[in-house]
């Protein structure tokens, strides 16, 4: 089943980048495994999946024992300064820098390991008071003082959109980040690239490639609906 599954979703990305103009190697598949067990994910490493994203730290840290080390994980939840010690040296990406105060965690931690991490600004671009994220007017300051942190590198922006019924609802939202992508990548700022826009979920991940996402990230329409009563 998980394998038809992501047959599936690989075939709607292909159809979105061919929608947009866009070259399927554009886009990157992050599957996102959150309270699944291992033998799942293993599922789909063997079929060729390598990114694998995590709403927790303490998820990483279980599973990347039983994982192939060849395996990318993706910190895409809400991230806590006393926890970023734990991943520093495995995570390839943390998606969810919003404060000034857990980038400089971030840069201390790095620096004790001497890293450089690669990380993405999340704005909450709907404005919703249930997400976390800076709003899309504080995000070119936030962006300029995190720039100054030396052992980070700011690789794009990331942006949950509003649950809906009809993707299509998001567009305008997708639009805007990839503006605001490009509005940021302008100023030429040190230590920033806008080459990541990580957005789009499995109920809207092919209108989010169509207006410019270099990341989605596809739980359930891989894994199938979760239990969180675990």
């Amino acid at each position: 089943m998980l394998k038809e599954n992501l047959t599936h979703v690989q075939e709607n990305i292909a159809q979105a980048c061919k929608n947009a103009g866009r070259k399927r190697e554009e886009v990157t598949l992050v599957a996102v495994s959150k309270t699944k067990p291992v033998s799942m994910l293993q599922e789909i490493y063997n079929c060729g999946v390598r990114d694998f994203g995590e709403n927790k730290v303490q998820e990483i840290c279980d599973k990347r024992e039983e994982m192939p080390k060849d395996m990318k994980w993706h910190m895409i939840g809400h991230l806590q300064r006393n926890k970023v010690k734990y991943i520093i040296g495995d995570v390839a990406l943390i998606h969810s820098v919003d404060t000034y105060r857990l980038a400089e965690e971030i840069n201390i931690q790095a620096k004790k390991i001497k890293r450089i991490v690669p990380v993405l600004i999340q704005v909450n671009i709907a404005g919703e008071a249930t997400k976390f994220g800076i709003s899309r007017e504080e995000t070119l300051q936030l962006v300029t003082e995190i720039s100054k942190l030396d052992s980070l590198r700011i690789k794009g922006l990331m942006t949950i959109a509003p649950f809906v019924e009809n993707p299509e609802e998001n567009r305008a939202y997708f639009r805007e980040i990839k503006e605001l992508s490009v509005d940021i990548a302008a100023k030429n700022i040190d230590n920033v690239s806008m080459d990541i826009l990580s957005m789009g979920m499995t109920g809207d991940y092919m209108v989010a490639i169509e207006e410019g996402a270099t990341i989605v990230r596809v739980g359930t329409g891989i894994f199938g609906a979760r239990n969180y009563n675990k």
